[in-house]
């Protein structure tokens, strides 16, 4: 199946914020060790929640609320359920840096018509999750990860996971594969290899004092667009770029996973990579997929950049549909 995607504004916008916030962890993990998560000031706190309210209600109205605890501290989780029960398994959803719950805004409507949909706020980052106890590796991830499923009550789910996302997804399915029926990476960063070296620079740029000009640039070269589309924003992108600039997160840089790792992920894999613009890795990311993940279904997108879950949500949503299918003896359309 080919796609032709034209990016629209907004899109554009979350994969400078979210290229922005993968160098900016890439910069701190060499600066300052793990700690918990916290925000700078209550007034922060207060303007990023009415941001995530506001970002939330822009999306399909979630059905509720659920704090869980772990032993990291308590998650924050938004569900929302189809209008018929046909006895689905369910999705769980995790998010890329400073992104919550309401990145998932574009994609939902897709993929909650028949199935429970679980987002989450990771522990330790900008959310409405809070960290209590330092997370210090990627073990740490899949703990609180998979006590989050099982305070939910869920056995088994099709774990989606964008970004920083795909990570944390990553290690909850090489930890805990009996409550993973299915992983999906999208644009996993430092999952299968480590992001461009460009990354490290303009994201080092950004962080210096320099002109504005000059760290517009920087986002720009991040992002694979122009300088003009730098200031643009939307309902999210607004959440991100709080959450960015009033927490302080606490959380390891993950590492590419080793291939006995990834030769555990005995469950159905799919695999979505960019192909322009990847922070994953691009087409060596998809290469090392198809190599070292037993059955994978590894899929390039065509005109896409790491904010690929917003720019394509239609026809992403379609093929994990197809592919949850192929999960249950179906087969996987493309």
């Amino acid at each position: 199946m080919e796609i032709t995607v034209t990016l629209r504004s907004a899109p554009k916008t979350l994969a400078l914020l979210l290229a922005l916030l993968v160098a900016h962890r890439v910069f701190l993990a060499w600066t300052t060790p793990p700690d918990v998560g916290h925000w700078r000031s209550s007034t922060g706190r207060d303007t990023y929640t009415d941001a995530y309210d506001a970002a939330l209600a822009a999306g399909p109205t979630p059905y509720r609320s659920v704090y869980v605890p772990t032993r990291f501290g308590t998650a924050h989780v938004v569900v929302w359920e189809p209008d018929v029960d046909h006895g689905e398994t369910p999705v769980l959803l995790t998010p890329g840096r400073a992104s919550g719950a309401p990145m998932w805004n574009e994609l939902l409507p897709y993929i909650g018509n028949a199935r429970t949909v679980y987002a989450v706020d990771a522990i330790g980052d900008a959310g409405l999750s809070a960290q209590s106890s330092p997370i210090t590796s990627s073990t740490d991830q899949a703990q609180w990860l998979s006590e989050t499923l099982e305070g939910l009550g869920v056995d088994s789910a099709h774990v989606v996971g964008h970004s920083f996302g795909g990570a944390t997804s990553a290690a909850l399915a090489v930890e805990r594969p009996d409550l993973v029926a299915s992983i999906a990476l999208i644009e996993p960063a430092f999952t299968l290899v480590y992001p461009p070296p460009a990354t490290f620079f303009w994201g080092t740029v950004i962080l210096l004092p320099v002109p504005q000009s000059l760290k517009d640039r920087a986002l720009a070269k991040i992002g694979g667009t122009t300088t003009e589309e730098v200031r643009q924003d939307d309902p999210v992108s607004t959440m991100i770029d709080l959450g960015s600039r009033h927490f302080s997160a606490a959380l390891p840089t993950p590492k590419p996973l080793n291939n006995a790792q990834l030769e555990r992920l005995s469950m159905p894999v799919y695999v979505a990579i960019a192909d322009t613009d990847s922070l994953a890795g691009g087409e060596v990311a998809a290469e090392r997929a198809r190599q070292a993940i037993p059955d994978a279904i590894v899929h390039v997108w065509p005109n896409t950049t790491h904010s690929l879950p917003f720019q394509v949500p239609q026809e992403l949503s379609a093929e994990l549909e197809s592919f949850w299918a192929a999960g249950s003896g179906g087969s996987v359309s493309r």
